[in-house]
């Protein structure tokens, strides 16, 4: 049996198998419907279609927006506001005849760059999107780590730490609070950070491109914005101490923050001494649906087919 991994995007789902030592066999994507019983019948058709493919049978996991409660199995905090309160994990598996393991985009993430990507070996790992969103996921010797809640990892919903008086309370985030990660680290908040400064509409990329011209709005736009995600990842190493921080999402692209954000975080984290690694994901856009597919083993994969 062949590892099947399905990456639940905003705008499209992608269905892509593995074999035993991590490469490609096929890879389908089709757009996401936006409703619940489309998207479970699109899983399903793309599912089948990898399989009629390659003749072979697949074990399945989902890598998708927000969690699980592990209380009552409903979908919960997805941005994609139409899967909370559903059980989707279930709902899928019915559609497909044979059990589903879900996990939250960002930590399959990080479990893909633990097992082969810029993370591999590391004895833990905190996986940082930082795309439209902001997305956390952690692994600790090569599992990932959802807590008793099933919330571990979710820093997009936490407040920027070290606020300054202008920072305060920050912007209103669609969970209903101020001042989360995900208005302020993100693509779409640094979007907005420029905006607020000039009332100009620029996108990520144009703005870090002005910023390397020394376009002044544009440069205070991006100093800012490492910065605050600095001190974002200072928190996490002051009470996770990941070995590697990996970072994903379109802003994982920017090199600036490769070589700024490491002297951000010493200078927050607690004791002074920091150090760690802090790398873009090896898989770039395909580690979310790698990391699903490995929701399963090699081994469980292995016994599920004989």
């Amino acid at each position: 049996m062949i590892q099947i991994g399905i990456d639940f995007g905003g705008t499209k789902i992608e269905a892509a198998a593995l074999d035993a030592d991590g490469a490609f066999l096929a890879r389908m994507r089709a757009p996401n419907p936006g409703g619940y019983e489309d998207a479970i019948a699109t899983i399903a058709s793309l599912v089948g279609r990898v399989e009629a493919e390659l003749g072979a049978r697949g074990t399945i996991g989902i890598g998708a927006p927000g969690s699980v409660s592990p209380r009552d199995g409903l979908m919960r905090n997805a941005n994609a506001t139409w899967l909370n309160g559903r059980r989707f994990r279930e709902d899928v598996a019915e559609a497909l005849g044979r059990p589903v393991r879900l996990a939250n985009d960002a930590n399959c993430l990080a479990l893909s760059e633990v097992v082969d990507g810029a993370a591999a070996g590391a004895p833990s790992a905190f996986a940082v999107i930082v795309g439209t969103g902001v997305g956390g996921g952690l692994v600790v010797d090569g599992r990932i780590v959802e807590g008793a809640n099933g919330m571990g990892g979710e820093w997009g919903h936490v407040p920027l730490p070290w606020m300054t008086g202008a920072e305060a309370p920050g912007p209103l985030c669609w969970c209903g609070r101020n001042g989360c990660l995900d208005m302020l680290v993100s693509g779409t908040g640094l979007a907005a950070d420029y905006r607020r400064r000039t009332g100009d509409r620029l996108g990520g990329e144009a703005i870090v491109a002005a910023a390397r011209t020394g376009e002044p709005q544009a440069t205070a736009t991006l100093d800012a914005y490492i910065d605050r995600l600095g001190r974002a990842m200072a928190m996490v190493a002051t009470m996770i101490d990941p070995d590697v921080f990996v970072l994903g999402g379109g802003m994982s692209n920017v090199g600036e923050l490769y070589d700024r954000l490491p002297a951000v975080v010493a200078a927050h984290a607690f004791g002074g001494d920091w150090q760690a690694t802090i790398v873009p994901a090896r898989w770039g856009d395909s580690s979310g649906v790698r990391g699903a597919a490995r929701l399963w083993s090699r081994e469980e994969a292995a016994s599920a087919g004989s």
